[in-house]
């Protein structure tokens, strides 16, 4: 495993990174009643979070969400941790998004109106295969 990202992953790392960190900043100064509409929104897709506290769980997501944008903008984190983790990260939102009702067109996977912020999240699920396969499928 290299403990270095190339110049060529550093583009990718770096607009993911500072889109997931600024994220995680935002959350973490979040007010009750935004932490009750993450929460709500993560619950009704994810009923096993249903017993969080909704304050406690928007600052696990934020400390989550500025980690992970931390190690996409660190290039000395390995590519393999950091687009594993971002892979993790996306796949979660992509479940959002597939999951709660009225964010696809009936019997579809195209968006509707209110869909397009989350289905928007699937660039990050690419981008974070990518780094994980390329890392994978390195022989050096």
């Amino acid at each position: 495993m290299r403990f270095l990202a190339r110049p060529h992953q550093l583009p990718v790392r770096i607009a993911t990174g500072a889109f997931i960190l600024n994220s995680g900043l935002a959350k973490a100064r979040a007010d009750k009643e935004t932490a009750q509409g993450v929460h709500g929104m993560a619950s009704g897709t994810y009923p096993f979070l249903g017993s969080q506290d909704p304050e406690r769980f928007t600052a696990l997501l934020s400390k989550a969400e500025i980690a992970i944008g931390a190690a996409l903008l660190v290039p000395f984190v390995p590519s393999l941790a950091a687009g594993a983790a971002l892979t993790g990260f996306a796949g979660g939102l992509l479940g959002l998004y597939l999951k709660t009702p009225g964010m696809r067109q009936e019997g579809s996977l195209r968006p509707t109106q209110q869909g397009i912020p989350l289905a928007k999240d699937v660039w990050m699920l690419g981008a974070g295969l990518g780094l994980v396969a390329e890392e994978l499928g390195r022989r050096d």
